[in-house]
């Protein structure tokens, strides 16, 4: 007799999500399960929502008057603003990283341990590809390049360990080489324990998932294996009731 698989833990639960802005519906009944220590990814067209469902999911202002419920840990998150998601284990990577005038890059590397080191951030920044003895002393400002800042910020992320990472867009202003060092701190995250969610329209991020989505419309049209979603991205289509959906 062929022995079932232990049934997967969820870390973050989705339920008929739905939010409208300026009169559209941009998010529309959308219901997901996210299972812990897993890399899923979720990907589709240009506006079809994902980036707004990251904002959602950390609670940013103007995204936060949403009908339908999000769990994480189990733990209702509707009420809760960023710094108590956050404190939960929740961490949200920009799509275009945010800049800190005056921030030390070794600080912001460090800023959520408890001793922060020099020894830490040293180890991150080497583990993104930046060379420490450059990098520690610059601020989080506009002399660093969008590529830099969020190397810095996965940085960040390695040294927090949260228990959920959503990446927006990671390839963005990303050349290959770094590209590489970023699905290497995937793998780091995943190895200790965090799940992490990567929103992408991008077939080669989706190759470094575990599972995916495809969101479209503000809605999953589909979900499973990468192999399974990536075919959408050869088709450049995705599953509808249209006459020509592809096969």
């Amino acid at each position: 007799m062929k022995k079932e698989s232990a049934p997967r833990k969820n870390i973050l639960e989705i339920r008929n999500l739905t939010l409208s802005l300026n009169g559209k519906r941009i998010i529309n009944g959308l219901s997901a399960d996210i299972w812990r220590g897993h890399v899923h990814a979720v990907v589709g067209p240009n506006g079809a929502g994902k980036s707004t469902l990251a904002g959602i999911l950390m609670g940013l202002s103007g995204y936060r008057d949403f009908e339908g419920e999000i769990f994480f840990k189990n733990k209702l998150l509707k009420n809760l603003d960023i710094h108590e998601r956050a404190s939960l284990g929740m961490t949200l990577a920009w799509q275009e990283p945010a800049r800190y005038e005056g921030l030390k890059v070794r600080d912001f590397v460090t800023c959520s341990l408890v001793a922060p080191s020099r020894r830490s951030a040293v180890k991150a920044l080497r583990i993104v590809g930046l060379d420490p003895e450059e990098y520690l002393l610059r601020s989080v400002d506009k002399t660093l390049s969008g590529g830099e800042r969020k190397k810095i910020e996965l940085a960040s992320i390695y040294t927090m360990k949260p228990k959920l990472a959503i990446l927006d867009e990671p390839d963005s202003g990303i050349d290959v080489e770094s590209l590489r060092r970023i699905f290497d701190v995937v793998r780091m995250l995943k190895a200790k324990g965090t799940t992490v969610i990567m929103i992408t329209h991008s077939p080669e991020v989706l190759k470094h998932a575990d599972h995916a989505f495809l969101l479209c419309d503000g809605k999953i049209v589909d979900k499973g294996s990468v192999s399974k979603i990536s075919r959408y991205f050869k088709n450049k289509c995705i599953p509808c009731s249209h006459k020509n959906k592809p096969d």
